[in-house]
C-alpha cells in the first residue's frame, strides 16, 4: 500500500514535531507517531574530562511539553547518584532532550538514565569521559555512510557489544535524504523502515527520517553503549551539498537555505552534539580530535566533469580546467574562519605536547586517480551511467586530474593550505574520513614531503565500487593504487567500520569487514604509523 504526503500539511506541522503529523497510511507510520514516553532509547556525546552530553526523546501522553531529568551513577544499580540535570522539552524541538552533566571524573565509565514526569525510566545507557594526563592507550571506533535502505546496520551492532571502545566517531551520511526507491536496494531489510517515503525537504520531513533511522535496534544499541561525536557530510542535507546548494536540489524543490537550516536544526535535535559548528576534544597526553564541518557551512560549490567538459573538446577543456579554475585559492572546504581555528588548534595541540593530531573530514583527502584500464572493470551490460562515470574518470586521470571533484580532489589549494599548516606545526597528523563507501589508506604528501596519513572508512551499508564493477575487487584496488601515488592500500567491496588505536609511539587503524549480521566478521586489515614518521606501515 502506498500513500502520498501533502507537502503543505508538512510545512504547517513542522513546528509541532512528529506527534502532530497525521497520515492515514501504514501501520509502521501509525506506530511511530503514536509512540509515547521514551521513544528512541538514549545516547551520549560531547565527552570532556568532567562532563558529557546526554540525549533522549520523551513524548508525554498529551503530546505537549514535559520536564525530564537524568541521573548519572558509576554503578548500574544507581545506588549512588553522583550527577544529573533536568530540562523542559516539547514539540518545538521534536521532544528531544539534551542535558550536559558535570562533576564527573576523567577517563571513567558511567551509567545514566532519564526519568519522565510520570516516573517512567528510560533504558540505561553507558558513556565514558575523556582522560587527562598520561594516557597509554585509546580506542576510537569510526563509522560513515549508513544507508538504511541497503540492508542491516550490522556494523553498529558489532561495535555496540565491544568493551574496548573508548569513543565513537561518525564521519557523516548518518541518514540519506532520498525518496524510498531513489537510492536503496529493493527487498533490503531496511527499505520499508524509511519514512517518509518521499525525498525529505522540510523540517517535518527531516524529523521523520531521523525518527525512522533511530528506530533501528542496532543503531540504538551503539548509541546506548558508547559516546558518539558526529561530523556532517552531504546526505545530512542533500547529495553533494555545499553552502549554496546541492547536486539534487533543483529549483522546483524551493530555496536551498530553508532546507539547509531545517537539516542542520534536526541534526542538532536528534544527535548527541552541542551547538558549536566545530570543536576540539583532548585525549590527555595522547592527542586531540578536531570535529569539523566540510559541507554545510562554508564549502564552495564543487565542480563536476560534465560541467568542465560541456560541449568542448575534452583534452583542451580538461587542460584549461587543470591549469586554471581547479587551482582557485578562493575555493574552500572549511571557510576562512574554520581554517584559522584548525590551524590554531593544531599548533596548540603540538605545543602542549600531545602526540597525535586527529582531524575528522567528511570526505577523502588523499589524491586518487582513475586508471586508464578502468573500463575493463565493467561488465558488457553495465549501465550507461556506470560507463559514463568510468570514461569521465579516465579522461580526468589522463589529464592528471583526480576522479572525484566533490572530495578534496576538487579543492587542491585548500588541501595544500591545510597540509602546510600541519607540516609547519610539526604535527603528527591523522585524517579520518568517510563519504566514499570504500576503505582507503593514504600517505598525505605536500610539497614532496610527508604531511600525515589518512584512514578513509568504508561504509556501514552504502554500496561501493563492487556495485558497478564485475572483476575481482583486488584487481580494482591494485589498479587504483598503481594510478594513485598517495594511495597505499584500498578495499573496494566490503562494509563495516574502523577502530583507531592510539598509543604514545604508534597509531594503528583496523578496518573491520562485517557481513549481514553483527557477529559476522569477514576479515580485518591493520595499518600503522609511527610517531614522527608520517607515513604508513603494514601495507
Amino acid at each position: 500500500m502506498t500513500f502520498t504526503i501533502d507537502r503543505r500539511s508538512l510545512l504547517l506541522s513542522a513546528g509541532f514535531g512528529l506527534g502532530a503529523l497525521t497520515f492515514g497510511n501504514t501501520a509502521a507510520i501509525a506506530q511511530m507517531m503514536s509512540a509515547k514516553g521514551f521513544t528512541h532509547n538514549v545516547a551520549s556525546g560531547e565527552p570532556g574530562p568532567d562532563s558529557v552530553l546526554l540525549w533522549t526523546r520523551f513524548v508525554p501522553a498529551d503530546g505537549g511539553a514535559a520536564k525530564v531529568r537524568v541521573e548519572v551513577s558509576d554503578t548500574s544499580d544507581f545506588a549512588k547518584v553522583i550527577s544529573g540535570g533536568q530540562m523542559i522539552t516539547g514539540p518545538w524541538r521534536d521532544h528531544t532532550a539534551k542535558i550536559t552533566v558535570d562533576g564527573l571524573a576523567p577517563g571513567k565509565l558511567y551509567y545514566y538514565r532519564f526519568i519522565g514526569p510520570d516516573g517512567s525510566k528510560s533504558p540505561t545507557g553507558k558513556t565514558k569521559t575523556l582522560p587527562v594526563g598520561l594516557v597509554k592507550n585509546f580506542n576510537v571506533a569510526i563509522f560513515s555512510c549508513s544507508n538504511l535502505g541497503f540492508g542491516t546496520f550490522a556494523a553498529y551492532g558489532h561495535a555496540a557489544s565491544r568493551k574496548d571502545i573508548d569513543l565513537v566517531l561518525h564521519m557523516g551520511d548518518y541518514i540519506y535524504e532520498y525518496k524510498r526507491g531513489g537510492y536503496d536496494q529493493e527487498g533490503a531489510a531496511g527499505v520499508l523502515k524509511i519514512q517518509p517515503e518521499t525525498e525529505i525537504l522540510t523540517l517535518a520531513d527531516y524529523r521523520l527520517r531521523y525518527a525512522s533511522y533511530r528506530s533501528d535496534p542496532l543503531l540504538q544499541a551503539m548509541h546506548q553503549n558508547h559516546a558518539v561525536i558526529p561530523n556532517t557530510d552531504d546526505h545530512e542535507g542533500a547529495n553533494d551539498a555545499w553552502e549554496g546548494g546541492a547536486q539534487n536540489h533543483q529549483a522546483e524543490k524551493g530555496e536551498w537555505n530553508p532546507r539547509r537550516a531545517a537539516a542542520m536544526q534536526v541534526w542538532r535535535e536528534w544527535m548527541p552534539v552541542g551547538e558549536t559548528p566545530w570543536k576540539s576534544y583532548d585525549i590527555g597526553s595522547l592527542g586531540s580530535y578536531l570535529r569539523t564541518d566540510s559541507r554545510m557551512i562554508a564549502r564552495s560549490r564543487p565542480w563536476s566533469y560534465e560541467e568542465v567538459l560541456g560541449d568542448k573538446e575534452p583534452t583542451k577543456a580538461l587542460a584549461e580546467f587543470r591549469d586554471g579554475t581547479w587551482l582557485d585559492p578562493a575555493a574552500t572546504m572549511f571557510g576562512t574562519e574554520q581554517e584559522s581555528w584548525i590551524a590554531r588548534a593544531i599548533r596548540g595541540s603540538v605545543r602542549s605536547g600531545q602526540k597525535w593530531q586527529v582531524v575528522g573530514s567528511g570526505t577523502v583527502m588523499g589524491k586518487s586517480y582513475t586508471p586508464q584500464n578502468a573500463e575493463s572493470w565493467l561488465a558488457p551490460d553495465a549501465s550507461e551511467r556506470a560507463k559514463k562515470y568510468m570514461k569521465l574518470g579516465m579522461a580526468a586521470g589522463k589529464a592528471k586530474l583526480p576522479y572525484n571533484l566533490d572530495n578534496w580532489g576538487g579543492y587542491p589549494a585548500a588541501r595544500s593550505r591545510f597540509l602546510t599548516t600541519a607540516q609547519s606545526a610539526a604535527a603528527n597528523l591523522i585524517v579520518v574520513s568517510g563519504d566514499s563507501h570504500n576503505a582507503w589508506a593514504n600517505d598525505l604528501i605536500e610539497g614532496g614531503k610527508p604531511a600525515g596519513v589518512e584512514f578513509g572508512g568504508h561504509s556501514v551499508s552504502s554500496p561501493g565500487f563492487e556495485s558497478f564493477t564485475k572483476v575481482d575487487p583486488k584487481t580494482v584496488a591494485r589498479d587504483l593504487i598503481e594510478a594513485s601515488p598517495e594511495l597505499r592500500w584500498a578495499d573496494t567491496s566490503n562494509r563495516g567500520y574502523m577502530v583507531l588505536n592510539l598509543t604514545p609511539v604508534m597509531a594503528t587503524n583496523e578496518y573491520i569487514f562485517i557481513g549481514k549480521g553483527p557477529s559476522s566478521v569477514l576479515g580485518t586489515k591493520k595499518l600503522s604509523v609511527r610517531l614522527g614518521r608520517k607515513t604508513l606501515e603494514g601495507v
